[in-house]
């Protein structure tokens, strides 16, 4: 293993950071990550889509992933739950190192056993809600609780409830299918079947981009309302205003690299050129 994967320094040279000094000396200090990613590349063929990307996560951290269309952003994050597997670069989460090993096809998960207790602990919610269309909401959101943690039938229902009301919609959508419901009521199940799970860590990826603009509203109010009771969270977003309200980090790709990291004040005050213009397209 690359032992570049524990070093703990400063942002990599040509990448504008602007993290606070405090926060700097806590690093320094050896404070424990949750979620660390170091130097993730990722290839296609000759088209390299990661270019050693790399992300710091504590408990209770929001981190926005932004950049246009074609950065890596959705890349990134399918790798780090190996959605898709990663040619270099190492993944931590509690200081625990994923072991991989190097084969034709890239980097692979050596321990099948740690890649699943991996995807048990990070719950991913998609662009496309990915409900499975045959079965009703409540089987949606207990079926991975009961056949992957073991969880009762009768607590994965209960829980399964649960957490439908706290995404804010009645008892009734339960027996109901994904066909029935809009957008955003899919895309408030795919977050309560992710809550189902008890993840550790939530994975946003473009969570509104599918939906209609009036129905955007209701799911980013799911979202805030899951930062603000601390869960730690990392979310592909276009929605720089959301993204400025609940970010603790926000991380600009672009061209496969982080440009510019730095909390959310860098949208404000963009230091690189390409964020600036980003930004300012963003606006036109």
């Amino acid at each position: 293993m690359n032992q570049s994967a524990y070093a703990i320094s400063a942002a990599p040279a040509g990448i504008l950071s602007t993290r606070p000094a405090a926060q700097a000396r806590s690093v320094a200090a050896g404070e424990l990550f949750k979620l660390r990613v170091a130097d993730l590349h990722k290839r296609y063929g000759d088209n390299e889509v990661l270019k050693g990307v790399s992300l710091d996560a504590r408990s209770g951290d929001v981190i926005s992933l932004i950049g246009t269309s074609g950065s890596g952003k959705s890349t990134m994050l399918r790798c780090i739950n190996f959605l898709e597997q990663p040619d270099q670069g190492s993944i931590s989460l509690d200081g625990q190192t994923i072991r991989i090993q190097h084969s034709r096809a890239g980097v692979r998960s050596a321990d099948q056993a740690q890649l699943q207790s991996l995807r048990t602990r990070l719950a991913m919610v998609f662009q496309n809600f990915n409900l499975w269309s045959h079965l009703s909401v409540l089987d949606n959101i207990t079926l991975a609780p009961r056949q992957v943690l073991g969880v009762p039938a009768r607590e994965a229902e209960e829980r399964a409830r649960a957490y439908l009301d706290k995404v804010g919609l009645p008892a009734r959508v339960a027996g109901q299918y994904p066909a029935f419901l809009s957008g955003g009521q899919q895309q408030r199940v795919a977050i309560a079947r992710a809550l189902a799970m008890e993840p550790e860590i939530i994975l946003f990826d473009e969570p509104t981009s599918a939906l209609d603009p009036e129905l955007v509203g209701e799911v980013l109010k799911v979202i805030q309302t899951l930062a603000e009771e601390g869960r730690t969270m990392i979310m592909v977003t276009h929605e720089m205003g959301f993204a400025r309200q609940v970010s603790s980090q926000v991380l600009f790709l672009h061209q496969g690299r982080v440009e510019e990291q730095g909390g959310a004040e860098i949208l404000d005050q963009p230091r690189s050129e390409r964020l600036q213009q980003f930004l300012s397209n963003r606006l036109k």
